[in-house]
């Protein structure tokens, strides 16, 4: 099985939840860096705000590379899935 293909999703039901957790968890993550980074953004104005402002910078950063890190994990983890699948396929008689 390939990593980042669509149709790794759909390969069986736990795979489309894990999908799914996934995405929510990616979404979520995605949420939380734009608010902080418009957050961040807003406290910059204000001198007496810097330094919270630059926190929630590096807080987005974090949240920002976060997503390709979950991304990465749910495909092993579908790979692992998949994997599993098929040798279980190969060693049934």
């Amino acid at each position: 099985m390939s990593l980042f293909h669509a149709e790794n999703r759909n390969k069986s039901p736990r795979a489309k939840r894990v999908y799914a957790a996934f995405e929510i968890a990616y979404t979520i993550v995605d949420f939380i860096a734009a608010l902080c980074f418009l957050a961040g953004s807003i406290l910059f104005f204000w001198e007496a705000t810097k330094t919270p402002g630059i926190w929630l910078f590096v807080v987005g950063s974090a949240c920002f590379a976060l997503k390709p890190t979950l991304r990465l994990v749910r495909e092993l983890k579908l790979a692992a899935m998949g994997d599993a699948e098929d040798l279980a396929a190969r060693l049934d008689p």
